[in-house]
């Protein structure tokens, strides 16, 4: 018979484009390596609706599962290894939810502690649940990627979005003029995160590398899009300069960025998730990205709608509304 320490609540879907079920699973085993973390906070991404709905077979997490890829929580229990954190470390990170990996919308969860970073001291649990994957996908291709320094301009195409935010407050934090396209509706959100907004559906690529560039191009272009955005980002790039794109899937001419002798990354950030590979350099950036944040050069932002485990459904109709103004988030505990 399962005893309270054997079991935990979490929000289960049994099926493809099924409504989550609040109900009773078995508490996931600390393994060597890994820490025991008791979930506060857990952030809605566009990804985990595909995953419920079923059409992300690059995550690869079958169903029935609990889903959730972004987590901040409280460390319960070390596992053996494990010397970087101790009973009652905030830490906050991309903990599962993809590969097979349980998510966070569950009471705990085991992760890997490569994968974590003591969250920032200046942030709530919620605020920290918002971060860990648009910022290190951000992170991937301007820091990792793009290698962006101070002085250079940087056109993020999708502004307003998640990694589009992240991008824009990171080549910020790093010195870099700022750029970013969205519609005229996301104008001010662009602009309040410290970037020119630039209003693709009425500009050309070419009027806008005109009037911002002087012809020159942007020394960085971060695509957060694919499609037509990244077809037009290798329009948009200067010679010798660099696109990054975080969904890349497409087919794409790349003559374009071949006659500007310009190169291009694609990044993937759920590849230690599903690999191993590479987790260490996630629990790594998310050290640095918690120092911007401490530091005052970074701030997420979070809708100010609140859900917990058993209205997690409404929370993913909320992220899918598009009117969401930030980053949604479910209290997987009360003391969030």
């Amino acid at each position: 018979m399962m005893n309270h320490r054997s079991t935990m609540m979490a929000a289960v879907v049994e099926d493809p484009n099924t409504a989550f079920q609040y109900k009773q699973i078995v508490r996931p085993i600390l393994l060597p390596g890994h820490v025991l973390v008791r979930v506060r906070s857990s952030g809605v991404n566009p990804l985990d609706l595909k995953i419920k709905a079923g059409t992300a077979a690059h995550a690869r997490h079958p169903l029935p599962a609990v889903l959730g890829i972004d987590m901040a929580g409280v460390v319960e229990e070390v596992g053996e290894g494990v010397t970087r954190f101790v009973v009652g470390d905030e830490v906050y990170g991309m903990s599962g939810g993809v590969g097979g990996v349980q998510g966070s919308l569950a009471e705990y969860t085991v992760v890997d502690a490569k994968l974590l970073a003591r969250k920032p001291t200046s942030l709530s649990m919620r605020e920290a649940a918002s971060m860990p994957l648009v910022y290190i996908t951000a992170w991937e291709g301007l820091v990792d990627r793009a290698r962006v320094r101070a002085g250079q301009t940087v056109l993020v195409q999708g502004g307003a979005g998640g990694v589009g935010n992240a991008a824009i407050q990171l080549a910020r934090a790093f010195g870099a003029n700022v750029y970013a396209t969205g519609s005229p509706s996301r104008g001010n959100v662009i602009r309040d995160y410290g970037a020119t907004h630039i209003d693709h559906t009425s500009t050309s690529v070419e009027e806008y590398v005109a009037s911002q560039t002087h012809d020159a191009g942007f020394d960085i272009v971060y695509d957060t899009a694919g499609g037509s955005s990244l077809d037009a980002s290798f329009h948009a790039v200067t010679r010798f300069g660099h696109v990054v794109s975080s969904l890349g899937w497409g087919t794409h001419s790349l003559a374009p960025l071949s006659f500007r002798a310009a190169s291009y990354s694609g990044v993937f950030t759920l590849l230690p998730l599903l690999t191993g590979e590479g987790r260490e350099h996630h629990g790594e950036i998310l050290r640095q990205i918690a120092q911007l944040v401490d530091q005052g050069k970074i701030q997420p932002r979070i809708d100010g709608r609140r859900f917990d485990l058993k209205s997690v459904e409404d929370a993913h109709t909320w992220q899918q509304s598009g009117r969401a103004d930030g980053k949604v988030i479910v209290d997987v505990s009360s003391d969030s």
